[in-house]
């Protein structure tokens, strides 16, 4: 089981940007995947998740109108599109597989969350 997170790098506020998780060694629409966050001194953060069954997608408060999580099951890739980011979103981003398979559940809590891929940084800055 392998995420590889990418597509961060440093923007100014009010950009856009578009990280990837690529998955392999599992099929990726059987498990719900999410994406957390961490900046420096700070706990790491639930941001997006999609789930395994409907694709129904569930946000932090934080990000709500600016983040959107979809996936390409043919690309077995899940994305993240980040617009209108702020300082505040700087981190660096993970993505990560649900618990179980057609478990039907997800959410934002990371120990939920059984593998994970390394991070990639989002710098937004002027």
């Amino acid at each position: 089981v392998q995420l590889q997170a990418s597509g961060g790098g440093l923007v100014q506020p009010g950009g856009s940007l578009r990280l990837s998780c690529a998955a392999s060694g599992f099929t990726l629409d059987h498990y719900a995947i999410g994406w957390f966050r961490q900046a420096p001194g700070k706990e790491r953060e639930g941001v997006s998740c999609i789930s395994d069954s409907d694709d129904s997608t569930l946000y932090a408060d934080s990000v709500q109108g600016r983040f959107t999580i979809s996936r390409d099951n043919a690309k077995n890739t899940v994305y993240l599109q980040m617009n209108n980011l702020k300082p505040e979103d700087t981190a660096v981003y993970y993505c990560a597989r649900y618990r179980g398979e057609y478990t039907g559940s997800y959410g934002l809590i990371g120990a939920d969350f059984t593998s994970w891929g390394q991070g990639t940084q989002v710098t937004v800055s002027s």
